[in-house]
């Protein structure tokens, strides 16, 4: 199947109704063109914003009927599973429908640490590499992804764009990569990344990353149509619909539209809200990512998250064993830290910012605190300040950004930028 990015778009300050979103569909999923066919549909889990279960419902109504099966896949890249009700209220549907109307519809988590899971679909040469990365780096990197993709006849592709702090923006072949693939590759590009910087890479389309995504994605063989949502306040504010390339290209473009925030002057103090969709810091260091451009330096930027008790359920150990540094502290060191998982080590630098590291001694450009759930014994252990987030009253944080303190209500998603590149970004 091949067409045109088929694209719908609102006014700004409206939204994209049901009956759009049904009629963008219909164009884009032909009922002759699923008759028979077996299709996987790969979706995001909970942290990202996105009126997923409008999609999918009008995709299973367009197309259920006639296709010989409809699944889901939870694109979980290294997150945690999720409980089949869990990804019923991913879906917006109940139990009960679940149990009636969709109960023929299999609904899998995506397996990243499971050897069986997966399935070696080739080797991206340390030439590509070097090529991708504009001579970062120059190594074979294996390329496995989920085996249950090779089991169907039409992959679709449904989730949210976002600037994002390894990509560049997410979408398209991210659900593919990381979103469904082995570790190897994963790993890979979250470090290629990290070596870039946050702040060089977020909000930035053709970065090295998302060469190197594309160039994975490339290597699924199994047809892909694409659903790319830009979100406004978790309502529809784009529907771009096409190949994951394309309908991404598209999409990226409106995302950066609405999703940067420019602000005139840095912040010495910024309270960054985590929603509870962020449940460990795994997740929640997004409320960094996004803010890291807008804070002074030598300012702090504190994750106010009283809900987050745990680092992460699946890498806790490991980020309690290195803690959290700049790139340099690692790069300085490579020899002792070069066979921990570049994706943890990726994870570290994210959270802990931009920095310099000399004879050991490491000196980052601005405070991380965390007012959360983890106690203040573990947030020294991983090199992290903290606050006792009871202390807290965000607002009193509220309409001070003329004294240089930044309430961001709901972080995450949002980038923030200065309107005037800073120092510190030109020198990078």
């Amino acid at each position: 199947m091949s067409f045109q990015t088929i694209s719908r778009t609102s006014p700004a300050g409206s939204y994209l109704t049901s009956e759009q979103v049904l009629e963008v569909i219909y164009k884009a999923c032909p009922i002759s063109e699923y008759r028979g066919k077996k299709v996987l549909l790969i979706v995001p889990d909970a942290t990202r914003t996105c009126p997923l279960g409008m999609l999918f419902k009008g995709i299973f109504d367009q197309i259920g009927a006639q296709a010989a099966a409809l699944d889901v896949m939870i694109a979980l890249g290294t997150h945690q599973p999720m409980s089949e009700e869990a990804i019923c209220h991913r879906l917006e549907i109940s139990i009960e429908e679940r149990q009636a109307k969709y109960g023929a519809v299999r609904l899998f988590n995506h397996e990243w640490n499971n050897p069986e899971a997966l399935k070696h679909i080739g080797t991206i040469s340390a030439g590509e590499i070097k090529n991708l990365s504009g001579g970062l780096f120059a190594m074979d990197v294996p390329v496995n992804v989920n085996r249950r993709l090779f089991e169907y006849d039409q992959i679709i592709i449904a989730g949210p764009v976002f600037p994002h702090e390894v990509v560049g923006f997410s979408g398209g072949n991210k659900y593919l990569f990381p979103g469904v693939s082995g570790p190897e590759v994963l790993n890979f590009f979250h470090w290629l990344g990290a070596v870039v910087t946050n702040p060089m890479i977020i909000g930035n389309k053709y970065t090295p990353v998302r060469k190197v995504v594309d160039y994975a994605g490339s290597m699924v063989r199994v047809p892909k149509l694409c659903f790319c949502m830009v979100v406004d306040h978790a309502q529809l504010a784009g529907l771009f619909v096409g190949s994951p390339e394309n309908a991404w290209d598209q999409a990226s473009d409106l995302s950066r539209m609405l999703h940067i925030t420019y602000k005139e002057h840095p912040f010495n103090t910024v309270l960054s809200c985590a929603p509870l969709m962020y449940d460990e810091l795994w997740v929640g260091g997004k409320c960094m990512y996004k803010l890291e451009p807008v804070v002074a330096d030598e300012g702090e930027l504190i994750i106010y998250a009283p809900h987050i008790h745990e680092i992460s359920l699946t890498h806790g150990a490991l980020i309690r064993k290195i803690g959290y540094h700049c790139r340099d502290y690692f790069l300085k060191q490579w020899d002792k830290f070069k066979d921990v998982s570049w994706g943890v080590l990726a994870h570290s630098t994210h959270v802990r910012g931009i920095g310099t590291c000399e004879d050991g001694v490491e000196h980052c450009r601005i405070r991380v605190t965390l007012a959360t759930g983890i106690p203040r014994e573990i947030c020294a252990e991983i090199n992290l300040g903290y606050r006792d987030p009871a202390t807290i009253d965000p607002k009193d944080f509220a309409n001070r950004e003329a004294e240089g303190v930044l309430l961001v209500p709901k972080a995450g998603e949002m980038l923030y930028h200065l309107r005037k590149r800073p120092n510190w970004a030109r020198e990078m």
